[in-house]
């Protein structure tokens, strides 16, 4: 569609290879790539410096990154990983790229969650999971995160010429969970087998950015590129506002 990339990675090598892939699709657009751990805060907030210092504007910030562990692990921060990486870097990064977001003529914010998030809670006196630890359910609790965010950021943002909104992708065969650990990277990559492709696990992300039908949409969950329900308790506009807070405690920021 003619659109510059900007991309964030951790791991230098890859990131090159998927810039050298991207250029020839584009030939005539210079995408470009920034490196940071974003299960670190000080990195989350180095890169959207960087990148707010590098572009005067931007049209559409996709928040994707996601992590599942099989065992509890804690960041430099003090953070649980899961929380840190899901949900921390989405909140610190877009805080940090605000204003390029609202010098775009109108921008869009587009922020992936999952369906794992049903049947989860939010436990505002243990958001690192150190009472209890498992997996999967730590990862849906993340997801929950995700989609309150982008609520709470919807209606804090009102009327500024930035929408948000998040969506479930289906379960897509990445590389996503090979390094869970344990048990768990078995699993996760057993079921692949019966995963839809990256393509397919994009059209949802593309269509949030780029198409005229939700070009006013703000706050809404989708999938398969239609309004789709989330839980009750991602409704819930009180946890919304109280992971908001929390949030802002945790990375020493005020939106």
């Amino acid at each position: 569609m003619g659109a510059r990339l900007v991309l964030v990675a951790r791991d230098k090598t890859r990131g090159e290879a998927e810039l050298a892939r991207l250029q020839p699709l584009s030939p005539e657009v210079k995408h470009s790539i920034h490196y940071a751990d974003l299960s670190r805060m000080a990195e989350v907030k180095r890169v959207a410096a960087e990148i707010a210092t590098a572009e005067p504007r931007i049209d559409v910030l996709i928040n994707n990154a996601g992590a599942l562990f099989s065992h509890r692990q804690v960041t430099v921060d003090g953070l649980e990983f899961t929380f840190a990486t899901n949900h921390m870097s989405y909140f610190i990064l877009t805080h940090g790229l605000r204003d390029r977001l609202r010098a775009a003529a109108s921008a869009r914010l587009v922020n992936v969650a999952s369906d794992a998030h049903k049947g989860e809670k939010l436990d505002f006196d243990d958001l690192q999971s150190a009472k209890s630890y498992r997996g999967l359910h730590v990862y849906g609790r993340s997801k929950l995160c995700n989609i309150l965010y982008t609520r709470e950021l919807a209606r804090q943002w009102e009327g500024s010429g930035v929408t948000a909104n998040s969506l479930h992708p289906g379960f897509v065969s990445t590389r996503f969970g090979d390094q869970s650990g344990g048990m768990l990277s078995f699993a996760v990559r057993a079921a692949k087998a019966f995963a839809i492709s990256p393509e397919k696990g994009a059209e949802t992300i593309v269509y949030l950015a780029s198409s005229d039908e939700v070009a006013k949409a703000n706050g809404l969950y989708y999938y398969k590129c239609k309004p789709a329900t989330p839980t009750k308790e991602a409704q819930d506009d009180n946890s919304a506002r109280r992971l908001w807070q929390a949030s802002e405690k945790l990375a020493g920021i005020a939106y």
